[in-house]
């Protein structure tokens, strides 16, 4: 096998071929864009995710090395731009498998799992998963963010740079609009074209006047924001001699071609350099410096605690916490946390980036970074959320207020959000976080802040979001993913649950084709389906669906709890037990009788008891709590509930919630004795015919009399 250098070489003499840039254009086309007829689908998805398709990173290095020689787009032909594709995929496929052969330490994967040794002891490893990660971000969360994460820099952007950052915002997003215009038209041309004349690459070339005619902006402007972003002439890319060097590529994704005419090639690459180098601008200038990191510092905070905003509510989200000891000695500070009901969130946010060094798989600078992004916010959080509930202390936010906590939590999720791109970062989280749980504290959700929009923008309540944060964060050691999209995407789709019985489940990118569309739906105005077909949609319509809408907002321990037994339950349980209760509402509605049924609920080892009747409030609450009391000792499980139903329309009247550890009783023993067992769904679904006399058969074929039955 050659070494990766060699491989890198001759890519680089490659790119440098004249006409290359035609090839350039195919990969960009194949790779980056999508396709629909009316409204955009997953299965329009699905070229994204073939293996045989290039990654952003991958065509990014291609253009970078393209820039170390004149670029040359006239001497292109269909079979020369075939050679280039050809040859350009085989040294790629030879690249990706060097990587992974130094992943493995130079040994099989058969060897290195029968050896016992984790190969990931060693920096190098990492280079490898980095490179090949799937993107965290979408593009337009990049365009979109920038002018929220720079606005309080405006004086400095317009007094150097000449343009607001809304201004540059308008500019890319316009940008793209023009880009699919373009591309749309050669497409049209190609095919009514000779071969010889075939190319894409006229698609992907604009003037900025074409900008500023449809943005209304002036045409200097325009001008001014593009060169910002543009590759200054004369720049050969002297520096990206290495597959893991600086690639100016990535900083300027635009590229000049004479003095009125731009190439840009990858919308992913602008948006993201949108968001990332106007930091770098500020930062080289040593009198701006410390106000941009502080800029930079509190929209990774106020980002955040907007984002959570928009579940829980203002009331219930607080941001820069600190906490006191009766001395006013502060022991702990909070980013951002959220209360809510029995559960907390305490959010610590960081501004850090993976650098070029760690990128290149020097071990140290590895976890250096880490340690200064992820471990040393996650310590911090930790120490935060073993306070909370200490009575001896006092909880301070930002305006002044102390707040008013309860003094037990059920759980406490730590969230560390990174406002930055952070390359395998679930990977990396996974290797060297030192996790430290209790009964209470959950282990942590490491997370970057676009994540964190897209859970939000998802799972509206606060009891969707705090379900899927209490699974996610329980099969913490279970699940493998490139991103933290696609195992959201699944939990969406299917609901986030596995069988204890599994070690490790590893999740493939093509999972997060739904979620995709519906985060496009809803940011970029693609028509399509703004909500993935799953546990948003399929049970919304059933009884345990209106239940769970009149809970989820809730902030009610005993509700919240419910909900979150009901959300763990599969789809053909949920349909089963709405079923259930459609056929005891209709019962008490036609008899005017008080009507229950109780479902021990094997798959989250606890129970439900539901009645539904219009009794006084104290009567029927004293009634159904003893009820579920009886029941949860019958089954011997440490959680049950109880929910109360109006019989007019089946709308959640109260909820009981019981959870302590099961114990023998003997009071209990002799109350329970001769207690029947809970309605099999399939026995309460038998129709009933006539009145039933209380010696006779009970009607649910049990072989029992009616009153030893289901008229007890």
């Amino acid at each position: 096998m050659r070494t990766e250098q060699e491989v890198f070489d001759e890519l680089g003499t490659l790119c440098a071929s004249p006409g290359y840039v035609h090839a350039i254009a195919f990969f960009c086309f194949r790779d980056t864009l999508v396709g629909y007829q009316n409204e955009m689908t997953a299965e329009d998805m699905h070229n994204l995710f073939a293996p045989e398709r290039l990654i952003r990173t991958e065509i990014s290095t291609l253009i970078g090395l393209m820039l170390r020689a004149e670029i040359d787009s006239d001497s292109g032909t269909p079979e020369l731009n075939e050679q280039y594709i050809s040859r350009t995929e085989q040294l790629l496929k030879e690249m990706h498998e060097i990587l992974m052969q130094e992943m493995h330490g130079g040994k099989s994967l058969k060897d290195v799992l029968e050896s016992g040794i984790d190969p990931f002891n060693s920096g190098i490893a990492f280079r490898e998963p980095i490179f090949y990660s799937g993107e965290t971000a979408y593009s337009f969360q990049y365009r979109d963010l920038s002018a929220r994460r720079y606005v309080q820099d405006d004086t400095w952007l317009e007094s150097r740079k000449g343009f607001s950052i809304k201004i540059a915002r308008d500019v890319v997003n316009a940008l793209e609009r023009l880009r699919i215009k373009k591309l749309t038209a050669v497409l049209n041309d190609v095919r009514n074209s000779w071969p010889a004349k075939w190319s894409l690459f006229p698609g992907f070339c604009f003037r900025a006047d074409e900008i500023s005619e449809k943005t209304g902006l002036d045409e200097s402007i325009v001008k001014k924001v593009l060169l910002a972003f543009a590759v200054e002439v004369g720049d050969r890319n002297n520096g990206f001699n290495s597959l893991n060097d600086f690639n100016v590529a990535n900083a300027t994704p635009l590229l000049r071609r004479g003095d009125q005419t731009f190439v840009h090639f990858l919308e992913y690459s602008l948006a993201e350099a949108l968001y990332d180098s106007p930091f770098y601008w500020m930062s080289a200038d040593p009198a701006y410096r410390p106000t941009a990191m502080i800029h930079r510092g509190q929209f990774a905070e106020e980002f955040s605690r907007n984002r959570l905003e928009r579940v829980f509510g203002k009331e219930h989200v607080y941001s820069n916490v600190d906490i006191h000891e009766n001395k006013g000695k502060k022991v702990g500070e909070i980013d951002v946390l959220v209360i809510f009901a029995n559960r907390a969130i305490v959010l610590q946010a960081k501004s850090k980036k993976l650098t070029l060094d760690a990128r290149k798989g020097n071990d140290n600078r590895i976890k250096d970074d880490f340690k200064k992004s992820v471990e040393e916010s996650y310590d911090q959080g930790y120490v935060c959320a073993s306070l909370l509930g200490n009575p001896g202390l006092k909880f301070i936010d930002g305006s002044g207020q102390e707040l008013p906590l309860v003094h037990e939590f059920k759980a406490v999720y730590v969230f560390c959000a990174l406002s930055e791109n952070y390359p395998a970062l679930s990977f990396q989280a996974r290797q060297f976080l030192k996790v430290q749980t209790t009964n209470v504290i959950r282990a942590p959700f490491v997370m970057d802040i676009f994540t964190l929009d897209v859970m939000t923008e998802m799972l509206e309540s606060p009891l969707y979001f705090l379900s899927y944060v209490d699974k996610r964060t329980g099969y913490a050691d279970k699940l493998m993913a490139s991103h933290e999209l696609v195992l959201l995407s699944l939990h969406l789709k299917r609901n986030l649950w596995f069988e204890d019985k599994l070690d490790l489940v590893y999740l493939e990118d093509d999972i997060e084709a739904d979620l995709n569309v519906a985060m496009a739906v809803r940011r970029d105005n693609v028509p399509g389906k703004r909500t993935p077909d799953g546990i948003l949609t399929r049970v919304a319509n059933t009884s345990v669906g209106t239940i769970l809408r009149e809970i989820e907002s809730r902030a009610d321990a005993r509700t919240l709890d419910l909900g979150f037994m009901l959300l763990m339950l599969g789809e053909n349980a949920i349909l089963k037990l709405s079923k259930a209760i459609d056929v005891i509402v209709e019962r008490a509605r036609t008899d005017g009788e008080s009507h229950d049924i109780s479902v021990p609920l094997d798959e989250v080892a606890a129970g439900l008891t539901i009645h539904c009747n219009e009794q006084p409030l104290l009567s029927s609450g004293t009634k159904l709590s003893g009820h579920c009391s009886l029941r949860k000792y019958v089954a011997k499980v440490d959680e049950w509930h109880g929910v109360c139903l109006h019989p007019n329309d089946g709308s959640l009247r109260f909820g009981v919630s019981l959870n302590y550890k099961w114990e023998p009783d003997l009071k209990m023993d002799a109350l329970t004795a001769g207690f029947r067992k809970p309605t099999a769904f399939e026995d309460l679904f038998l129709e009933r015919k006539g009145k039933i006399g209380r010696n006779e058969p009970c009607w649910c074929n049990s072989g029992l009399k009616y009153k030893k039955c289901h008229g007890k």
